[in-house]
């Protein structure tokens, strides 16, 4: 499995430059970008094709690789909003996604699909994302990129059950999952959802949480909280996931660059927790 970083884990505007080249002497693989507003750093949704460019080029002088494409958008502008028109707005968002991860080289981009909120009930959400996502799938199968389903906490999707149906009922190799272990551990136990979902994964998120805590200030370094790495590790061997592993940590408040050094080292025992023959 690869160590990768999102860029999320350094600080909002550090510089391309700056991220890659530590991100190398830490040592990961890969790091994923995430598509923003225009004004930051990086991909945005004004990226044009040569900037796209531009920025696999400098990510392949460090060697490192970009495999998948993340946004926070999405939460701005769901796919399951009751609005016909925050919903384009949320496909457009993934059509941007799509259109840089082809032209940058990776192969997936990560899709919250909706929000069950006191405005979206839990059935309007399965169908309206459902069928935004249905629009989508001929744009990712035309660009040889596959859309990935997260699972965040927004009530939706709750049952491993539920979001292999979901996934089958689209039936496109092109619509999978990026499967996040450390949301799961609030209602439930990564290493049987993994299992369930099996080659329907396509990159894997990666953080620690404490359950008894019960809210976000329960994300905690990774080995620190209370996800079985060593089951995890296994469960992904069991279904052939052999990709990504992208961390999602907290910033420290002093050397924030720490954190991403430390998460690297936390990266590899996980790895290595279970013997490669397991």
């Amino acid at each position: 499995m690869l160590k990768s970083v999102n860029q999320w884990c350094f600080p909002a505007g550090t510089p391309l430059q700056e991220l890659f080249e530590v991100s190398r002497k830490a040592g990961y693989d890969a790091v994923e970008l995430n598509l923003y507003a225009p004004g930051n750093v990086g991909l945005t949704t004004d990226t044009t094709p040569g900037e796209a460019d531009a920025i696999a080029k400098l990510a392949a002088e460090y060697g490192l690789q970009l495999k998948s494409v993340s946004t926070g958008l999405q939460g701005k502008t769901p796919m399951s909003s009751p609005d016909a028109d925050v919903r384009a707005q949320g496909r457009a968002v993934v059509v941007k996604q799509l259109e840089i991860a082809e032209r940058i080289g990776a192969d997936s981009v990560l899709v919250v699909p909706g929000f069950v909120n006191a405005a979206t009930s839990y059935d309007d959400c399965y169908e309206r994302s459902r069928n935004e996502l249905e629009k989508l799938i001929p744009e990712a199968e035309k660009r040889g990129v596959k859309i990935a389903v997260e699972n965040v906490w927004n009530k939706f999707l709750l049952s491993p059950l539920e979001m292999k149906r979901y996934v089958d009922d689209l039936n496109s190799p092109n619509l999978g999952v990026y499967f996040d272990v450390g949301n799961i551990i609030l209602y439930g136990f990564p290493q049987h959802w993994i299992r369930i979902l099996g080659s329907r994964i396509f990159k894997v998120h990666v953080k620690d949480f404490k359950a008894a805590v019960g809210n976000g200030g329960g994300f905690v370094p990774l080995l620190a909280g209370d996800v079985n790495w060593p089951e995890v590790i296994a469960a992904l061997r069991e279904v052939g996931y052999d990709d990504t592993l992208t961390a999602e940590i907290g910033i420290y408040s002093t050397n924030p660059h720490q954190a991403v050094y430390d998460t690297a080292n936390q990266l590899e025992a996980i790895i290595n927790s279970v013997p490669r023959d397991r």
